[in-house]
């Protein structure tokens, strides 16, 4: 596993594995988001599995699978909500991490400063500075 932290609550991961949920738990995370689609995945590692397996290792398991273009107003949303809603830290995952680093930069704009936002993912190793016109238009917006 490659967990990065963005926040005390919110962390990210490229994919990751039924046999990982242990020790996930066992780092103090309480709720796992998959961003992943299904149809980029073996039956091994899609949704079913993995949620099958969080749960097993009493983590709650949430899905919303999304693309670059699917990241909505509507799915950021979503996102925050799943993240405000978790009684603990939260890990997100998708391919790489950084699905799951947009979507919650998207969502972080609203509250925190675009210059803080992007030192969080570039510390966490995504650099999306590319995408500071967006952030900046979503923190206007108030997404």
């Amino acid at each position: 596993m490659d967990i990065r932290q963005l926040t005390p609550r919110y962390s990210v991961s490229p994919q990751i594995s039924p046999e990982d949920m242990e020790a996930i738990a066992a780092a103090g995370f309480t709720t796992v988001i998959c961003n992943r689609p299904d149809e980029e995945v073996p039956p091994s590692h899609q949704a079913q599995a993995i949620g099958e397996a969080a749960k097993a290792a009493g983590l709650t398991f949430q899905v919303l699978p999304i693309t670059h273009q699917s990241m909505t107003p509507q799915t950021i949303a979503q996102q925050r909500d799943m993240l405000a809603a978790s009684d603990g830290p939260v890990l997100a995952y998708c391919a790489s991490g950084t699905r799951s680093s947009v979507i919650w930069a998207l969502g972080a704009a609203a509250e925190m400063s675009v210059d803080d936002v992007l030192e969080a993912t570039r510390h966490a190793g995504y650099a999306l500075e590319n995408l500071r016109p967006t952030l900046e238009q979503a923190a206007r917006q108030g997404l």
